[in-house]
């Protein structure tokens, strides 16, 4: 009797393929051929689940933008039980944005592969969906922490648009600069640069741009 193939199972296992081999060689190398190699596979069975490679890499761009998003809205709905300026809802706010950092063997795969597919998107329109839902999702839990976060200094809405752009461009920064120096950039060197900068959003310090102007 011919063996069952849990069809599911077998795309998972040929997305961790692909994962491996972005993380080991970057995006380039992920064609039908390679990722079938690395699966331990033929092409054919590859092509089973896959048409092309650009529908296996929209599939797996998709599966890490899940695996993201997933652990986000997990720890928000976890830092959402808690009350603002405790120490555990500030730990829970460390924990949230650590989630999109490499700061262990998973969360540095996932982010490498997420950072690869949002690059490539720029010049591959096929991954421009899934780039857009990426930056989507990660943007709505940032800005629903802002809210939390930021004291109302009478600045309106704008003031914490800029906020949730500034902690944005603080965790791309750290995530590219822990994937290209992690020893530098250590896990505990990321934790500290995000709590001072979520201490002195909680505090009041940011610039408010309008009294820049005047």
């Amino acid at each position: 009797m011919p063996k069952i193939v849990d069809a599911e199972a077998r795309r998972g296992e040929v997305v961790d393929a692909v994962f491996r081999i972005i993380a080991a060689d970057g995006l380039e190398r992920a064609s039908l051929r390679e990722v079938a190699d690395e699966a331990g596979l033929a092409v054919g069975s590859v092509r089973h689940y896959f048409a092309s490679s650009e529908e296996l890499l929209t599939y797996s761009f998709a599966t890490v933008v899940d695996r993201i998003t997933l652990r986000l809205a997990d720890a928000l709905a976890e830092l959402k039980l808690l009350t603002p300026g405790t120490a555990g809802h500030h730990e829970a706010v460390l924990t949230l944005l650590g989630e999109l950092l490499p700061l262990d063997e998973q969360r540095a795969v996932d982010a490498c592969v997420w950072m690869a597919f949002k690059n490539a998107a720029r010049i591959r329109p096929f991954l421009a969906v899934e780039a857009d839902r990426s930056h989507r999702g990660v943007a709505a839990v940032v800005g629903q922490l802002v809210t939390e976060l930021v004291p109302d200094d009478g600045s309106g809405q704008h003031s914490l648009v800029i906020e949730a752009e500034r902690l944005l461009a603080t965790i791309d920064g750290l995530c590219m600069h822990a994937l290209l120096q992690p020893e530098w950039m250590t896990a505990q060197m990321c934790r500290d640069v995000l709590e001072r900068q979520i201490v002195g959003m909680s505090a009041g310090q940011s610039v408010n741009v309008r009294q820049l102007r005047e």
